[in-house]
Formats: C-alpha cells, sequence, structure tokens
C-alpha cells in the first residue's frame, strides 16, 4: 500500500468545531496532549504495521478520539467524523445507517467495543465511491 493521506490537525479541529455549533456542546480541550496522540496513532501503526489497511487506520483515528477523550464535548461524533474523513482523502467511503453508526460509537465510548470488532465493523463498511 502506497504511503495513506493523513488527516490535518487543522481539519479535524475545524470538523469538531463545526459538529460543535451543528448539535451543541462545550468547546475546548480538556486535554490537548491527548488530541495529539490520537492523531499520531495510526501514523505509529502504520510504521509498525505497514500493510495495515485504510479500516485498521481509520479505526486507529476513531478509537484514539473517542477512547482519549481529549475535547472538552463531541469527542464520539469527531471520532467517527476523522474515520470518514480519512478514508474519504484515501479515496474510500464509510456507508452506514446513521443509528448503527451512533450504536456502535456509543459502544466503543462505553468500553464495550474493541479494537478489532471497531475495525471488522468499518472494514465491512468501507466502499470505493462510484466514479462520474
Amino acid at each position: 500500500m502506497k504511503s495513506p493521506v493523513w488527516i490535518d490537525r487543522r481539519a479535524l479541529l475545524l470538523l469538531h468545531s463545526e459538529t460543535l455549533s451543528e448539535h451543541g456542546g462545550f468547546p475546548g480541550f480538556r486535554d490537548e496532549a491527548l488530541f495529539e496522540a490520537a492523531l499520531a496513532r495510526p501514523r505509529h501503526l502504520h510504521n509498525y504495521e505497514p500493510h495495515a489497511d485504510l479500516a485498521r487506520l481509520a479505526t486507529a483515528y476513531a478509537f484514539g478520539i473517542v477512547r482519549n477523550h481529549p475535547f472538552n464535548d463531541g469527542n464520539k461524533r469527531t471520532g467517527f467524523l476523522a474515520a470518514g474523513l480519512f478514508l474519504m482523502l484515501n479515496g474510500r467511503e464509510l456507508k452506514v445507517d446513521q443509528a448503527e453508526a451512533v450504536t456502535m460509537i456509543e459502544r466503543l465510548a462505553a468500553g464495550k467495543l474493541g479494537l478489532p470488532e471497531l475495525e471488522t465493523w468499518i472494514h465491512a463498511h468501507m466502499i470505493r465511491p462510484r466514479t462520474r
């Protein structure tokens, strides 16, 4: 696999801000270092497992943000959006039912869903978008 396109820190902060504007919540970081760690997680994974597929790397983004809880609010939404953005940047989409996505991310946040299950779920819902 060629080197993936990584999420820009500023882009993810913008997504976080937009989701708070749309859905409400308290802005700002709970711990900025945890945000940086979540952004670094997929890159580290790629360094140690260069053949890790896009679903595995997207999982690392979602898991890192949802479980690290770096923001005051919006961690679950931002974690899910990070996985989708990463896939989009790399020519894929995450095609899921909204209710199912909420359930999966809630389970992840509650510690009732582990990395392997989340990765399997993302892999099952990752598609190549149609070209026009």
